[in-house]
């Protein structure tokens, strides 16, 4: 990455290439045709390839200069993440170079696809649980900031009389030195949550084997420490996870990357056996059908459920 502090030519440098009979070695002879100079293959000379080397180098700095400067754009509000600052340079190069040509159907078709990330796996269980609204904010913020904390700021946004977009205003917009007592801006940075991707969520999936539950990948028979929290999300397709809840980090929306769930609550296993499931995620909001409908599918699986306390 190329330190920001670098001095680098300017956007209007450049290298001039120029074709000069001098550049290859390949030149016509005084008696040679022109047909057989074209026949005849021409090799570079040395000062034609440093040319060429020149400006192919050059392109590569100016595109990592480039995105080095999105990944500074706002130091003070560590948008250290290059990817990040690209997005968020484009969508408010867009809002405010373009916003004359929005059109009502581009506003829906980005809210169709924004939309789409907390409506994953709906087309398995149509009755499967969204993320609460407040927490569609979480889900489709780069950095998925804890979806409570970004609703605070959320409600100030929509009191104000900015016009600005809520992600441009909270992060380089008027919104920026906006820091609320009951969620300091330090908090609101620093509780983020983890989305697991299909290659990690493995390593979360819970099989029934024997009356026990048990993890797929690990083999090993699901244990919740007593004073621990732990939690757990079934998809859409039936699928169980567990993990131990870590607040402003890891928590129900975690396991699926935002997408629906059929059931999601709190859990107690005892190496293996359920003792306790309750009905509980701010994120999901369950009912008691989804929790009628986990049930099922636990005794489906053949989950022991003899001494379990099933609460909704």
């Amino acid at each position: 990455m190329i330190s920001p502090d670098e001095d680098v030519h300017s956007s209007t440098d450049y290298v001039s290439v120029e074709t000069q009979d001098s550049s290859n070695t390949c030149q016509n002879s005084p008696n040679e045709s022109r047909d057989d100079a074209t026949d005849r293959t021409c090799v570079p000379s040395a000062e034609g390839k440093a040319a060429v080397t020149v400006q192919k180098v050059y392109r590569s700095y100016r595109t990592r200069r480039q995105l080095a400067d999105c990944a500074v754009m706002n130091k003070d509000n560590a948008w250290w993440n290059v990817l990040e600052g690209v997005l968020l340079q484009q969508r408010s190069e867009a809002f405010y170079a373009f916003r004359s040509q929005d059109t009502a159907a581009k506003r829906w078709a980005r809210l169709k696809k924004k939309a789409a990330k907390v409506g994953k796996g709906l087309s398995e269980d149509e009755n499967a649980r969204k993320l609460a609204i407040q927490h569609w904010l979480e889900a489709i913020d780069p950095r998925h900031r804890y979806g409570h904390n970004l609703h605070i700021y959320y409600t100030q946004w929509e009191q104000s009389s900015t016009k600005e977009p809520f992600f441009y205003w909270l992060d380089v917009g008027e919104g920026k030195d906006v820091d609320l007592p009951h969620c300091k801006r330090s908090k609101l940075q620093k509780q983020l949550i983890k989305y697991l991707g299909p290659k990690e969520r493995i390593n979360y999936e819970v099989i029934v084997d024997e009356g026990k539950l048990r993890y797929r990948r690990s083999q090993e028979l699901v244990h919740t420490p007593k004073g621990d929290k732990w939690i757990f999300v079934m998809s859409a397709g039936g699928q169980l996870y567990v993990g131990q809840k870590q607040k402003g980090s890891f928590q129900h929306s975690s396991f699926l990357a935002g997408g629906v769930a059929k059931a999601a609550g709190r859990l107690q296993v005892n190496h293996g056996t359920l003792e306790l499931m309750e009905a509980h995620s701010g994120h999901y909001r369950p009912t008691q059908e989804n929790f009628t409908c986990l049930v099922k599918v636990l005794k489906e699986l053949g989950t022991d459920l003899s001494t379990a306390k099933m609460i909704c």
